[in-house]
């Protein structure tokens, strides 16, 4: 089989969706890896390293002409999409749920599309999906700290604080993979934590971890206005699987926080579950509505690009190994949280969040199997 890994056009992405040794491991499985030139170049990763590992170094035009399994990292931008062909597999992010339009473009060129984000295993777990939320929810803390200094219209807060003066307080949506990175990377700075799930059990979970150390609290529109007003960072976790984000922190809930604390929607990919919400690129990370500084970048990894693409190439490799080895229809067959993955299926609208999205049903993954 041809894999192709271009580099990444999405504003802001730095990342690549396969390291040296990924491209290592697929050639030495007998396929052809075609790598575009300076695709890892964001993640200091040279053509020679490719090269060396058996890749080939391609064109665009080659690339996507002729590889039958595209590897990315972000969902595919319109120019890519014009360049895809009927039949051709994509595994990449997607996250169709808030962008139908997408999603219809992605049925009328008739490829396989597989998000990472939609591979999961019979426990829940999202395997392709956690490496990046680790990420995701360290850098909501780091980011947000750095934001709450005055040069970029922060209320002045250092999150440890100093002996004599209160800490920074940071609310965390959601104790989920995102949620406890956030929470982690806060309680290590020294901060006062808040988490909020609706699963009890969850924040048992989250009390048990942190022995005491945060604050957990049942996720309800009371409790969300009590704890929004008194955060000096606000951070939104949430996810359901493939769906778009629920909407919890309403505007008037942001509109009574404190002048200049500072808001990071990690939740922005799925549409953000802040009704202030808008999604804002590295070039661009920040805006600023009713006194509050936003942070809603949708591709926050690529901030730390050469860690991430390291740990999502660890997370991939795996399952794009099935993908070439027995091809995608048998490797869907035989593993089901790879089929879990499928959101789109030449033509055909699978996922069922997806198909929500776009107001179709969706079609069943076994019956265009046996076709």
């Amino acid at each position: 089989m041809i894999v192709g890994v271009p580099r990444e056009i999405k504003i802001g992405e730095q990342r690549v969706a396969l390291t040296p040794a990924g491209a290592r491991a697929l050639a030495e499985a007998g396929h052809r890896v075609l790598v575009e030139h300076g695709a890892g170049s964001g993640s200091a990763l040279r053509d020679e390293e490719y090269t060396s590992a058996g890749a080939i170094l391609a064109n665009i035009d080659a690339l996507w002409r002729e590889a039958d399994l595209v590897l990315k990292v972000k969902e595919p931008q319109t120019e890519e999409v014009r360049r895809m062909r009927p039949g051709q597999t994509l595994f990449t992010y997607l996250h169709l749920a808030p962008m139908p339009e997408l999603t219809r473009a992605l049925q009328a060129r008739g490829v396989i599309a597989i998000g990472y984000e939609t591979v999961q295993r019979p426990d829940g777990s999202l395997p392709l999906l956690t490496p990046m939320s680790e990420v995701a929810g360290r850098l909501a803390v780091q980011e947000g700290a750095h934001y709450l200094g005055r040069a970029y219209g922060g209320r002045g807060i250092l999150l440890p604080g100093v002996p004599g003066v209160p800490h920074g307080n940071v609310v965390v949506i959601g104790g989920g993979v995102v949620g406890i990175s956030a929470a982690k990377s806060a309680v290590g700075l020294g901060a006062d934590v808040v988490v909020l799930d609706i699963n009890l059990d969850r924040l048992r979970y989250v009390d048990d971890m942190f022995g005491g150390r945060v604050v957990t609290l049942a996720s309800n529109s009371f409790n969300l206005a009590r704890v929004v007003q008194r955060a000096d960072l606000l951070i939104g976790a949430v996810l359901v699987t493939g769906a778009k984000a629920p909407m919890l922190v309403t505007e008037a809930m942001v509109k009574t926080m404190k002048p200049g604390a500072v808001i990071v929607d990690v939740a922005v990919d799925q549409g953000g579950c802040i009704e202030t919400t808008r999604a804002t690129s590295l070039v661009e990370p920040i805006y600023e509505l009713h006194g509050v500084v936003h942070y809603a970048v949708t591709n926050m990894p690529s901030l730390v690009a050469r860690t991430s693409t390291f740990a999502l190439t660890n997370a991939t490799l795996p399952y794009a190994l099935e993908v070439v080895n027995r091809g995608v229809r048998e490797a869907v067959r035989e593993h089901p949280e790879l089929a879990r993955g499928v959101n789109v299926w030449a033509g055909h609208v699978v996922h069922p969040a997806v198909a929500a999205s776009v107001g179709v049903s969706p079609a069943s993954l076994a019956d265009l199997l046996s076709r």
